[in-house]
């Protein structure tokens, strides 16, 4: 298998390291971060400038065909920043789904708003009795006249609250965890019924609780075929679940860089502490840890090229595994070589791992998809 990358994919790991070195400082994320939005407008902007909001998408439609290696990139640059502008959520959830599903008027409707910045998106799937279960659906949607009634609570949407369209899943037939009869609906977010509470999350980011009250949305917003969004879900999700892996994986690496810089200053009983061995042990340990998880995200972005199916989903499990104890190990040794500092809110380690954190718990965590892995 081949890892080495083309000269195209360089350019666009190199184009937006720059980006994440030279504009988008740790002072500056706090602030944006802080903001009423949480993110920059101006940057997001700059983003579909550079083109990076059309990279996974298709020609057709303006993208330039990037696949998982070129999304792979980008996102473990982006963990290196601890990006907060909406990338996962609207370029990698929401755009895979509406790139490989969508009808061509969809596509044709809604992937330009994308690329060019001017609209946001969020995928609504999880429900507060779900766990990681995609099928467990209370929210439905009942067919009335030619439209359907949607009704129901979506939890922890992330970008929620600056989404201009939202992808719902809802079930239109069977009972709660039937994997048939599940549905996807875009709902654009001034719908009629459609309230939401907006709140922070503990690593910086925006998401909303979403209730319907039987929104009424006509045949042409359903995405995909009626009862067989499940498949359809199950694949944007594991795609995101990879580009999140590969933003825990640049996380993991400014962690361990800036804990090895910090140990070679700090100095303790006259000598810095960098030079006592258990010290470096654990710091060997950090790094270890960290160049697992990104052979395991080299493998599952090719083997998602190669096509979707039984192995990439291995792939992209054993992935997300890694990443979940490979962060928390990290995390936590960055913390404690930092001592009490490494949780303040002026230094950037406790925020690293705070992000780390919630990537463990997203999309699955380390059992789930250990359970998931032996059962494909």
């Amino acid at each position: 298998m081949d890892f080495s990358f083309s000269d195209e994919q360089t350019l666009l790991q190199e184009s937006v390291s720059r980006f994440i070195t030279n504009d988008y400082g740790f002072e500056s994320r706090q602030k944006h971060s802080r903001s009423d939005a949480g993110y920059s407008l101006e940057n997001w902007q700059t983003f579909a400038e550079l083109g990076w909001l059309g990279v996974p998408f298709s020609e057709n439609h303006g993208g330039f065909g990037g696949g998982a290696v070129e999304t792979m990139l980008m996102m473990e640059e982006f963990g290196k920043g601890l990006v907060v502008e909406p990338y996962l959520a609207t370029v990698v959830a929401c755009g895979s789904a509406l790139n490989g599903f969508g009808s061509e008027d969809q596509k044709s409707s809604f992937i330009p708003e994308i690329i060019d910045g001017s609209k946001l998106w969020a995928l609504a799937f999880a429900e507060p009795q779900g766990r990681f279960n995609l099928a467990d659906l209370t929210t439905t949607a009942t067919a009335s006249n030619g439209s359907y009634l949607l009704s129901g609570h979506k939890s922890v949407v992330i970008n929620g609250p600056n989404a201009n369209f939202f992808i719902v899943s809802v079930r239109t037939s069977g009972e709660q965890r039937d994997e048939t009869g599940v549905s996807l609906f875009i709902i654009p977010s001034d719908a009629k019924g459609l309230s939401r509470r907006d709140y922070p999350t503990v690593d910086g980011q925006r998401a909303s609780e979403l209730i319907l009250d039987n929104v009424e949305l006509d045949e042409a917003s359903r995405l995909g075929e009626e009862g067989q969004g499940l498949n359809i879900l199950q694949q944007a999700i594991d795609f995101a679940t990879l580009a999140i892996g590969s933003e825990a994986v640049g996380c993991m690496e400014v962690l361990y860089k800036d804990t090895v810089e910090y140990c070679k200053n700090r100095e303790q009983f006259g000598q810095p502490i960098g030079k006592f061995q258990v010290l470096q042990h654990r710091m060997v340990d950090m790094f270890m840890e960290h160049e697992q998880s990104k052979s395991l995200m080299f493998m599952a972005a090719m083997r998602w090229d190669e096509g979707y199916g039984a192995e990439a989903q291995k792939a992209v499990s054993a992935f997300k595994v890694q990443v979940g104890k490979s962060g928390k190990f990290v995390g936590q040794s960055a913390v404690q070589l930092h001592g009490g500092m490494g949780m303040t809110d002026e230094l950037n380690i406790g925020h690293y791992f705070k992000r780390l954190t919630i990537i463990d718990t997203m999309f699955g965590n380390v059992d789930h998809h250990l359970k998931r892995f032996g059962s494909l």
